[in-house]
């Protein structure tokens, strides 16, 4: 933030003296919710009228579902939560079902919550079977000792949580797995089985849309009547990552942080880039210590991620409820909704807000 109190001269009195008006900052939000569907090559020349309608519609229920859990007096955790849990069973968004194919075929699933409050966090990658994995990665935070568990061992830890589990293929959808198809062949790697449980092959299937399958992930930053902040943040990842590759999105202080008082973050990108320069955390320290709004806060991060060569954008709530969003990408799915308000969906980078 700016200085707290910004001081305008008014007029000066006869005997020289200078009155000086001290002007507030707006009075704290009740509460608010940030979201994003993931950023990347999402142009109106690629991205079809269905499409558009279909998106824009998705991100107002999710926005609805946080905003009445916020507006019924609920918790910023159960506001990230709940709403990721949604975006996790679209298909539409590359988390959950929906979730892009590793070079192997498989989706391969991570997700990361921090409560500003404690500044506790919880995290898992390379999931395969829990439905929700951002509510393994809550389960993490709240029953282990741990901060981020991958691969089987997370599934254990979830069975032991009693979270739903699911056959992989109930991650699969026709139009990640011809994007696979795609990518694959056109870098001359060889293209897997269709995998175990997967409806036939259709004939004749079109690919259209965005070309949002590199980077897209969602994402949930909650401010509560509490004045709590929680972030949280799932993926699929990049479609064709191989060797267990594990990008920004569970990495604390890289895809997800939140502070009381300061700020919440939830980033989607390139993210190798993002944990190089630790994109979260780094926005939170700039507004904490250097008294950046959230703005310009997020705006000189992925500047700096943009010179290293990543592309993607970030959500950000501050410390009083009142949200940002930056990228540097042709679009980013994106909403919010505060007390009192209508949701406000974008897509394109050059809508208004």
């Amino acid at each position: 933030m700016r200085a707290l109190l910004a001081l305008a001269l008014i007029a000066l009195s006869a005997c020289g003296t200078i009155r000086a008006v001290a002007n507030p900052e707006p009075e704290p939000e009740r509460w608010s919710i940030v979201i994003h569907g993931g950023a990347g090559v999402i142009d109106r020349t690629t991205l079809t009228p269905g499409q558009d309608a279909a998106y824009r519609a998705a991100m107002r229920d999710a926005l609805t579902i946080g905003g009445n859990i916020l507006e019924s007096g609920g918790t910023s955790l159960d506001a990230v939560t709940a709403t990721i849990s949604y975006l996790e069973d679209n298909e539409l968004f590359n988390a959950g079902r929906g979730a892009v194919f590793s070079a192997e075929g498989r989706n391969e699933l991570d997700a990361s919550i921090m409560d500003g409050s404690t500044r506790a966090a919880g995290a898992v990658a390379g999931m395969t079977r829990t439905r929700h994995p951002i509510l393994a990665a809550r389960a993490v935070m709240e029953h282990s000792p741990h901060v981020m568990l991958v691969g089987e061992g997370a599934e254990t830890f979830a069975r032991t949580q009693n979270l739903e589990e699911v056959a992989p293929s109930y991650f699969f959808t026709e139009r990640r797995w011809q994007q696979l198809d795609q990518y694959l062949r056109a870098n001359n790697l060889p293209v897997p089985a269709r995998p175990e449980g997967a409806p036939p092959a259709p004939q004749g299937y079109h690919l259209e849309g965005a070309d949002d399958h590199q980077f897209g992930t969602v994402g949930v930053v909650a401010y509560d009547s509490r004045g709590n902040i929680a972030a949280g943040t799932s993926t699929g990842g990049m479609t064709g990552k191989r060797w267990g590759r594990v990008g920004d999105a569970p990495i604390i202080g890289a895809g997800t942080y939140a502070q009381n008082g300061v700020c919440g973050v939830s980033a989607t990108g390139s993210g190798e880039y993002f944990i190089r320069a630790g994109v979260a955390r780094a926005i939170c320290a700039r507004m904490e210590l250097n008294s950046d709004d959230a703005d310009d806060a997020a705006n000189l991060v992925m500047r700096e991620v943009g010179e290293m060569g990543g592309s993607g954008g970030v959500i950000v709530i501050d410390g009083n409820g009142r949200y940002a969003w930056v990228m540097n990408t042709p679009g980013m799915y994106r909403g919010q909704l505060r007390q009192g308000g209508y949701p406000l969906v974008q897509i394109f980078a050059d809508e208004d807000d």
